[in-house]
């Protein structure tokens, strides 16, 4: 199916874009994935990063940038979030404990919705808070269903391990102890999109003595069930 607009530097940023959803590129992979000569890729991502459509990542590589999600707010296009909030709501009360929801960003997961413990001893995690990939329940989930080439760079520095990841992908859902932070437990599990690919994790956390050290006990069933509700009713949105 032929995609073209007609309009030639539009299909080339485009075509830009495209090869980022995926994840972040350096100027080599962009080229390689658009077709697109090596100085016409650099100039359009350069300039799609001037417009914050496109930014850097640690490494200098492409990723999308903040104005993408800004834009997909403003439009309220952002069907996530829309189905997602009452969801967490539900699982704040029914586990007595602060809710989150994650998408991976780069080398970093963003909390991008929350429903927070009213009173008493929690673990707040401030909506647009940038976490490492490198440790908690979330992203241990964000980790097992990603491609094997970025899982396995996703390992190096990370608190838990490949058999860690396995184990997530058979049970369909990840506990943490202290891993990110002190005192702090997690339970996480995934919100599949189109196609039945990972686009974010769902969390409930808070500290060890109501947790306890095996969190998954309490709240696996809830919170698995929680990122099966999200995934059902953003399949029915999209």
């Amino acid at each position: 199916m032929d995609n073209s607009s007609g309009v030639g530097v539009l299909d080339k940023t485009v075509s830009v874009l495209n090869a980022i959803e995926s994840g972040p590129a350096s100027l080599a992979q962009l080229v390689a994935s658009t077709g697109l000569a090596r100085p016409t890729a650099h100039r359009i991502a350069v300039a799609l990063e001037r417009h914050r459509l496109l930014s850097r990542d640690a490494r200098g590589r492409f990723i999308l940038g903040p104005r993408i999600a800004e834009l997909a707010a403003a439009a309220g296009e952002d069907r996530l979030l829309a189905v997602a909030q009452p969801i967490l709501n539900q699982l704040r009360d029914l586990t007595g404990e602060s809710a989150q929801l994650y998408r991976r960003q780069a080398d970093t997961r963003v909390c991008v919705a929350a429903a927070e413990r009213a009173t008493g001893l929690r673990d707040t995690v401030p909506i647009g808070a940038a976490l490492p990939m490198t440790a908690g329940s979330a992203a241990q989930v964000l980790l097992a269903w990603d491609e094997p080439d970025r899982a396995r760079r996703g390992l190096q520095g990370a608190k838990f391990t490949a058999s860690t990841l396995t184990q997530v992908r058979r049970r369909g859902w990840a506990a943490s102890v202290a891993e990110r932070e002190a005192g702090v437990a997690s339970v996480s599990a995934p919100v599949r999109g189109a196609g039945g690919r990972v686009v974010a994790a769902v969390s409930v956390s808070g500290p060890i003595e109501r947790l306890t050290r095996s969190p998954g006990r309490l709240h696996a069933t809830v919170v698995s069930r929680a990122g099966e509700k999200i995934s059902e009713l953003l399949r029915r949105a999209g």
